[in-house]
């Protein structure tokens, strides 16, 4: 539906407009929160959808993964404790954003939120810049989730292949394979994808299960206490003092349990939004949680060589932990191949988020081609253009760690940035409007909102600032951290398309705070 239909046809349907929001309270259920028409099927229910964020997130999959990342950063026990860390202060970001979604579940997610609490003075840019960066941040989270799929998918053809050595084209090459399955899956299958997310759901908690066991178990020579809790000084390898590596290394953490905004982009996907998208949310941090620590305290029992470790951040050392704590080809291979399956999940959910979130900008002309990317097919029930665009946009991007020996550093980092950037523009646009444009729905967090939107944004802030440290001293070229120029790039290139297109024909979205349908 065009802006000038849509227009029409609000003008025909009975509501009103609360001027002190700047959005629509609809009085007969004809739209959604966004101000559109449903026009996907409601095929997620309470379960699915905390499936779906729960395989999004795949917390102990993404932390093993990635120790790469954050190993120099004092060891095992910097992994565990910037874990910790970084759950702390998500709490506080996914109770903000669980209040949102209550109050307004739409594809937009962080764009529609922040269009909303800044009032119809300011929401229209503010939520045009948000969305943006958190569009942004999706695509760079896809291309980072698909690249650890890679790298297992080549670790599994390593088991029994000893002598082969990878090369990143070789990475790359896998990397394609699994971006554009999980992308045929979504663009034609979408029917199907709410199954994967719960054979996802399955293999996050079953395999992690069998895997925890599996650590504890067979493993002939154990980690000592403290190797696991009390080495990180003696394993701070980066040259930076204890406080700057700690902090810094929180950045394995963060990606671990970062993507509580997954499934707000699922909204108008799910049935009973305003309650199901946030505890949909707070399930996916609290099991990503017990789930990741209690796999990061087996895994940290199970390493006795630590040198397989710290082979760099393109690699995927868990093949090597997992050979070295079963001493067998078997065994190994199958807990790669619970990790492999998973991250296909884990991919083909961060695929629908992210374009999702590129068809919610599309429908209101936020974007180059609006008419083309904001279609639904008909034949398939999905946004085909825009999730064929954001998968051509991260092929690109997967080609980063070929020319770099930090992008993978560089593309979980930007992804965090982005990601945390466009929450804490919400959480403050939301604050110095005094939450006068916010209207609660199920979920409320009352007068304890206010502090916990403070600290998030101060949380936000701080570990912004050092996740655009360099993982290293001393750095060159090649090795220091672009996190800061692809977010001024980025910002950048938003602000060329405000003032060349969208500043003119960018409509603030009609959104709506109540709907009288149940389902909506």
């Amino acid at each position: 539906m065009s802006l000038t239909d849509r227009s029409k046809l609000n003008d025909s349907l009975p509501h009103e407009v609360d001027e002190a929001v700047g959005v629509m309270l609809d009085t007969d259920g004809e739209f959604n929160a966004s101000g559109h028409p449903d026009q996907l099927k409601r095929q997620y229910g309470l379960i699915r959808v905390a499936g779906a964020a729960i395989t999004i997130d795949n917390a102990w999959v993404v932390l093993g993964s990635s120790i790469s990342v954050s190993i120099l950063n004092g060891g095992i026990p910097g992994v565990i404790y910037g874990f910790m860390v970084a759950t702390f202060y998500y709490t506080f970001i996914g109770l903000s954003l669980a209040e949102l979604a209550s109050a307004l579940p739409s594809s937009g997610g962080v764009y529609h939120w922040a269009t909303m609490v800044a009032g119809p003075r300011h929401g229209r840019i503010v939520g045009f810049y948000a969305g943006w960066i958190n569009f942004s941040a999706w695509l760079f989270a896809l291309a980072s989730l698909a690249q650890v799929a890679a790298n297992a998918l080549v670790q599994i053809y390593v088991v029994y292949h000893p002598d082969y050595v990878s090369e990143q084209w070789h990475i790359y090459t896998a990397f394609l394979g699994v971006l554009w399955l999980c992308t045929a899956c979504v663009a034609l299958g979408n029917g199907f994808v709410p199954r994967t997310q719960s054979i996802g759901l399955f293999l996050v908690l079953a395999g992690g299960l069998a895997t925890i066991i599996t650590l504890a178990v067979m493993p002939n020579q154990r980690a000592t206490k403290r190797d696991v809790w009390g080495s990180f000084a003696e394993n701070n390898a980066t040259g930076w003092s204890g406080g700057v590596a700690f902090l810094t290394g929180v950045l394995n953490g963060a990606f671990t349990i970062g993507t509580p905004d997954s499934i707000s982009h699922m909204a108008e996907e799910v049935k009973d939004p305003r309650r199901n998208v946030p505890r949909g949310i707070l399930l996916q941090i609290g099991l990503g949680f017990w789930t990741a620590l209690c796999f990061a305290i087996a895994l940290g029992y199970s390493v006795t060589d630590m040198s397989v470790l710290q082979g760099g951040v393109n690699t995927f050392p868990l093949a090597a932990i997992y050979a070295q704590a079963t001493n067998s080809a078997a065994a190994t291979l199958c807990l790669l191949l619970i990790i492999f399956l998973s991250l296909l999940c884990c991919v083909t959910g961060t695929v629908l988020t992210a374009s999702r979130a590129y068809w919610a900008l599309a429908r209101d002309c936020a974007v180059p081609f609006s008419s083309i990317f904001s279609r639904v097919n008909a034949r398939f029930g999905s946004p085909v253009s825009a999730t064929l665009f954001v998968s051509i946009i991260t092929t690109g991007l997967g080609a980063i760690p070929l020319g770099s020996s930090v992008g993978f550093t560089n593309l979980t980092g930007s992804f965090l940035i982005l990601n945390s950037l466009s929450y804490a523009i919400v959480f403050s646009a939301n604050l110095l409007s005094r939450r006068h444009h916010f209207h609660p729905g199920p979920f409320d967090l009352g007068r304890f909102s206010v502090p916990v939107n403070v600290l998030a944004v101060l949380f936000i802030t701080m570990f912004a600032v050092f996740f655009c440290f360099p993982p290293a001293m001393p750095f060159d070229a090649t090795t220091m951290n672009y996190n800061c120029v692809i977010l001024t790039g980025i910002v950048l290139l938003i602000s060329v398309w405000w003032f060349l297109h969208a500043n003119k024909h960018y409509e603030m979205p009609h959104l709506q705070t109540t709907v009288a349908h149940h389902n909506t």
